[in-house]
């Protein structure tokens, strides 16, 4: 799912389900390693965590508004508060990572 700065807040903010967002820029040659990642893993986790995009050059506010200095950047959203962060990209295996320490809580 695309975020912007239209549907952020009821996207994310308001979600009843956990959100990961991926701050990214098409300029990002990690970001473009990490996007088809995630979008496999949006696809295997849906039913317990929405996933989305935010493009930083888009959407600058809101990449300001979480302190978001680098990017690959994803963090992970629970009752619209953020509850943990990755800066880089720390490949599939990362990403599956974080996602399982955060379900297991």
């Amino acid at each position: 799912m695309q975020l912007d700065e239209q549907n952020f807040e009821e996207e994310v903010l308001k979600s009843n389900l956990p959100v990961l967002v991926d701050f990214w820029a098409p300029w990002c040659a990690p970001c473009k390693m990490a996007g088809p990642i995630i979008d496999q893993l949006a696809e295997d986790y849906k039913d317990k965590v929405k996933m989305g995009k935010l493009n930083v050059d888009e959407s600058p506010q809101i990449a300001q508004k979480y302190m978001v200095m680098s990017i690959p950047t994803v963090i992970i959203f629970k009752s619209g508060k953020e509850i943990k962060r990755q800066i880089g990209f720390p490949g599939k295996e990362g990403y599956i990572k974080i996602l399982e320490e955060f379900l297991k809580d």
